[in-house]
């Protein structure tokens, strides 16, 4: 094979199978789904074949798809002229090729991990034994999202992710806003009653309900707020609301747990596990440049950056070394579900 020339640096064009277990391209929330996606795209742009192994139903206009039979496992599934395989999660029987696995979530067990695991975060991998050398961030195509509007009027904060799961904390979004004065909350990905994980009927009429939103209305919604309100009470392994938002010009006001010390720096929010606090840079959140939200974003979290990480990790193994000493394992069990928030 020949050649292609990425940023700088020389790598051979491969064959690169991307397993993802669910169907692509996402419609609503998919956070998994869309890096996956994007990093194909960007691996299609920069000289490699992509082949996307996915569920049925799945789609891709600049790469091959094949759907994975659900009889059979995975393992067994991967084409034969691979060159790399990438898996989205942990492999379900010996693969024969050379490969890495992303772990995208957490788990609470002392489970060993593959020792070719990539993790999304420095906190992420900490928190498994593993050094920054197997870390990733995850990135997004800012082509594909519409230019914002840095001098527009905004007058709603934004709440982004699954409501229904508790460990995002929508309660204590709604909480701080509710501390303010007059601040108002748009929740997305949530609906005014829950009843599926513990009841919640929110009266107030400062925060309003968008239910899963996706594609234009999402960005529509993101581009109208002054800031995402992301009070998560779980060691957030990445966060995708974190970089869109801040993409769009909102600084994030959020809990100081998992990844959220790492992307969300001082000049674009402000963290704290103490409602007061959070409630009061809400007031406040015009000393934040959504200028310069934007270009952070734009910078450190796109999807060229990833897919050329993830290529020196690709080569890393294909040279016969592995991102980790020995196979990563959670180093401390969370005893309680919720990390602390008041």
């Amino acid at each position: 094979m020949g050649k292609t020339i990425n940023a700088g640096i020389n790598f051979e064009a491969m064959n690169i199978v991307i397993v993802c277990n669910s169907i692509i391209p996402a419609v609503h929330y998919g956070g998994t789904e869309r890096v996956v996606w994007y990093l194909g795209k960007e691996l299609t742009k920069l000289g490699h074949r992509v082949v996307f192994l996915a569920k049925k139903g799945s789609h891709c206009n600049f790469a091959e798809v094949l759907h994975i039979d659900e009889t059979r496992p995975v393992s067994k599934q991967i084409p034969e002229d691979a060159d790399f395989v990438h898996l989205n999660s942990a492999p379900d029987g010996t693969i024969k090729k050379t490969y890495l696995v992303t772990m995208h979530g957490n788990r609470n067990d002392f489970a060993e991990l593959d020792v070719n695991t990539v993790f999304v975060s420095k906190n992420h991998a900490e928190r498994f034994g593993a050094g920054v050398d197997s870390v990733v961030y995850n990135g997004l195509d800012w082509d594909d999202y519409s230019k914002p509007d840095l001098n527009n009027p905004r007058n709603y904060f934004h709440f982004l992710g699954k409501a229904a799961w508790r460990v995002k904390n929508v309660k204590g979004a709604i909480d701080i806003i509710c501390a303010t004065q007059k601040e108002k909350l748009a929740v997305l990905g949530g609906h005014r009653l829950n009843i599926k994980m513990g009841f919640r009927f929110t009266i107030t009429s400062r925060v309003r309900f968008y239910g899963m939103v996706g594609g234009e209305r999402k960005l529509e919604l993101l581009q109208g707020s002054r800031g995402l309100i992301f009070p998560v009470r779980w060691h957030e392994p990445f966060g995708l609301a974190l970089t869109e938002s801040l993409f769009f010009g909102c600084p994030v006001l959020g809990a100081p747990y998992g990844s959220l010390p790492e992307i969300v720096v001082a000049d674009v929010g402000v963290l704290s596990d103490r409602l007061e606090v959070l409630a009061q840079a809400a007031e406040n959140i015009d000393i934040f440049s959504r200028k310069r939200c934007h270009e952070y974003a734009c910078d450190n979290f796109n999807s060229k950056v990833m897919a050329l990480k993830y290529l020196e990790k690709y080569e890393k193994i294909l040279n016969g070394k592995t991102l980790n000493s020995v196979p990563p394992k959670l180093q401390q069990i969370q005893p309680d579900k919720f990390l602390p928030f008041a």
